[in-house]
């Protein structure tokens, strides 16, 4: 009876631990620890593409933590995708508590030269500001990589992601509304130069897809940052889609130029500078559609990019 019933769990849960092996159990305590024990942080790869977005990550990209990426994303190990999901949820907070404190303090140096701006954003759940729901949009996989894995490890992790965000009070859902334009090849190998190339152009926005991230805050969503050219490939692709970005106070510029993101740790500059920042932005509209800047996170980055002295 008691190898039937060690039989029967097999089939539900993994033979091992994803990050290290251990029998009968999806993660064990110091795999999970190593994942999500340490505080999210903002990564940096370098050299850093151009357009690349704010990058937050989870964990480093080594030992328990590799393993486990691996074995969910190469191997099936689904219900590694709970843990996984969590640890992108926790990324996913830390940037956009992050932005919220950028936000703040761009809004008080308006305030201090009698513009009178705001935005109403408030604090939610978790600290996350409360500018609409958290939007986040899984980087696809090339369809041959689905194919050969049987399932879409990004998408997987990231519907585990919003389900945890929901969970601690935090609305967010799941936005899949990127897509390969065009092929590319295996990114295994490649330097960082070549990436940009083969990445350059690839990724669209679906039809209809602008409409859905309008009225959120856009999270682009991966499992591992390693030189950045695929979320920066990813960000210009939402960018383009969704035209000019709203603001501070109704302040709008072109994500081409993306002056907030360059700026966003900087207090804000002089009101004259401001406004050349929206003289400047061509093709401006009254209905811009996004109402925050884009941000990333990962589960993983390189040890070497994540930024000293900075939580």
């Amino acid at each position: 009876m008691r190898g039937w019933w060690r039989d029967l769990t097999d089939l539900v849960l993994p033979a091992e631990c994803g990050g290290c092996g251990t029998p009968r159990t999806v993660l064990c305590p110091e795999c999970r620890a190593a994942l999500s024990g340490a505080v999210p942080r903002r990564v940096r790869p370098v050299p850093e593409p151009h357009g690349l977005p704010a990058v937050y990550a989870a964990a480093p990209y080594a030992d328990e933590v590799r393993a486990a990426l691996l074995a969910h994303k190469e191997r099936g190990a689904l219900a590694l995708a709970g843990p996984l999901g969590a640890a992108l949820a926790g990324a996913v907070r830390a940037g956009l508590r992050e932005s919220r404190r950028a936000r703040t303090v761009r809004i008080v140096a308006s305030l201090s030269e009698g513009e009178g701006e705001g935005d109403g954003a408030v604090g939610g759940a978790d600290g996350v500001p409360g500018a609409g729901p958290v939007l986040l949009v899984p980087v696809p996989s090339a369809p041959w990589a689905v194919r050969a894995r049987g399932h879409d490890p990004v998408r997987r992790m990231a519907l585990a992601a919003a389900a945890e965000l929901r969970r601690t009070g935090s609305p967010a859902r799941v936005v899949p509304v990127l897509r390969h334009g065009r092929a590319v090849a295996d990114q295994s190998g490649l330097n960082s130069r070549q990436r940009l190339a083969n990445l350059g152009g690839a990724l669209e926005v679906t039809a209809g897809g602008s409409g859905l991230l309008g009225g959120g805050r856009v999270v682009l969503v991966d499992d591992l940052v390693t030189t950045g050219a695929t979320l920066a490939e990813a960000a210009r692709a939402v960018r383009e889609a969704t035209g000019p970005v709203r603001a501070v106070g109704g302040t709008t510029a072109v994500y081409r130029r993306a002056p907030w993101e360059v700026r966003e740790e900087r207090t804000a500059g002089s009101r004259e500078e401001r406004a050349k920042w929206t003289r400047d932005a061509p093709g401006m509209t009254a209905g811009n559609v996004l109402a925050w800047p884009v941000r990333a996170a990962v589960v993983a980055a390189a040890p070497d990019s994540f930024e000293k002295n900075r939580n």
